[in-house]
């Protein structure tokens, strides 16, 4: 591999001295020492060197810059022209261009075309993750043939999924259902809600909510999820059925015999 010396990083760079020595104070990057005890720079000091001067001038937060150049640092090979990549800020975060591809340096996620100019801010991100949504399900098929054998290991898998692709609302769903089998009941709740926020109101999505919710004691909570779940799908014949028994645990009779009525109904009509 060869080695920069702070002159040949202060020439490519155009950096000067004492920006090269604050960054590397401030942990950006960790310089080997020649037999002189001389800095000596990688290819990849040079792109953080390069990368965070921008990100810091770019008012992107330190605490950001730092986790996203030793997130990239992990990725880039030992022998990475300058110019092979293109990185900026966009708002808060720190987004790598290698060629046509687009991703986020300290989460790996994939993005497409930006239409503007990153370095004006003026950007509209099309999000565009086919490799992103092709890896996810090959996740979700993992965790579902692992989840009769190794429950922990599922969810872990179901969570990969979940982070390459947010939307996959059967990823969504089995993640929610595992932590409620294993009675974590705070964090089924929590991962039912940020799977709404990810995939909308999706009846199964607000009728599991309504279950955790019945089992966490808070009736009311449940109903009103329950009701979002019919109006988003009247049909659901469960959802009516769940309702009916709720309402006369409630004390409201009529309420309940008008939902066992649809219960019923749907019944004879499926």
């Amino acid at each position: 591999m060869h080695y920069y010396g702070v002159r040949d990083v202060e020439k490519l760079l155009q950096l000067a001295r004492g920006t090269i020595r604050s960054l590397v104070h401030a942990g950006f990057v960790s310089p080997g020492r020649g037999p002189r005890g001389a800095w000596q720079f990688s290819f990849q000091d040079l792109i953080v060197l390069r990368t965070a001067q921008e990100l810091s001038a770019a008012k992107v937060p330190q605490r950001r810059i730092t986790k996203s150049m030793r997130e990239l640092r992990k990725q880039l090979p030992d022998a990475m022209p300058l110019s092979g990549l293109r990185i900026c800020a966009v708002a808060d975060r720190v987004v790598v261009r290698e060629g046509t591809t687009r991703w986020q340096a300290d989460s790996g996620q994939y993005l497409l075309s930006f239409d503007g100019d990153p370095a004006r801010g003026s950007l509209a991100i099309v999000e565009h993750a086919e490799k992103a949504r092709a890896e996810a399900a090959q996740w979700l098929d993992q965790a579902t043939s692992l989840e009769e054998q190794d429950a922990a290991a599922a969810l872990a898998a179901y969570e990969r999924a979940i982070a390459l692709d947010p939307a996959l609302l059967d990823a969504q769903i089995n993640r929610g259902c595992l932590l409620h089998e294993a009675g974590r009941l705070a964090e089924a709740e929590a991962a039912y809600r940020a799977a709404l926020q990810a995939c909308g109101n999706a009846p199964a999505l607000l009728f599991n909510l309504a279950l955790v919710l019945e089992d966490r004691g808070r009736r009311q909570d449940a109903v009103e999820a329950y009701q979002l779940a019919l109006q988003e799908d009247p049909g659901l014949a469960d959802g009516h059925y769940n309702l009916a028994l709720l309402f006369e645990a409630l004390g409201k009779s009529k309420d309940a015999i008008r939902h066992m009525a649809r219960y019923r109904k749907l019944l004879k009509g499926g």
